[in-house]
Order: C-alpha cells, then structure tokens, then sequence
C-alpha cells in the first residue's frame, strides 16, 4: 500500500476544497445531510458523503485511490473539534 502525500500547500488544499463544497456540492445538501462528513477530491471534484467519515473517505478513495480529500463537516465550520462548544452555520 502507497501512503498518499499532499500535493498542495494547507491554503490551497482549503481554498479548492472549500471552493468545490460551495459551487457543486452546497446546492445539492438537504437538511437530512446535517452533520454529516462530505470527503471531496480537490483535483477532479468527486465527493462522498456519510454519517461516518471513515466510510466517506474510503469509499472515495475506491472511486479515487489517489485522490487529495479535503472533508469537512455539513452545517460545521470545521470537520472536527477540540474543547469548547460546537458552532453550527445555517444551511
């Protein structure tokens, strides 16, 4: 098994991936899609989506196996969180 290696810098890891989330993906989120992990390829734009973001991003690596996943969390600013209290965006 090849381990992966980033292929772009932090800022543009986020910049794509927030990029594609807003334009392709964002518009398609139904309110049932709350809290769910979203794993998105930053370099072709396909994503997954589930409860569990272990399972999100297995199955796009079997779609993808060198894809570049950016995840993030539905309604969350962040995919995950360390202390303090959960921030929730509007859908």
């Amino acid at each position: 098994m090849t381990a992966l290696k980033p292929r772009y810098s932090k800022e543009d890891f986020a910049r794509r991936g927030q990029a594609i989330y807003e334009r392709d993906i964002c518009p398609h989120i139904k309110a049932s899609d709350q809290g769910k992990f979203v794993a998105i390829d930053i370099e072709t734009g396909t994503y997954e989506i589930d409860r569990d973001d272990y399972t999100a991003t297995e199955r796009l690596l079997a779609r993808s196996p060198t894809a570049q996943i950016w995840l993030l969390r539905v309604g969350h600013r962040a995919a995950y969180r360390i202390g303090g209290r959960p921030v929730r965006e509007a859908l």
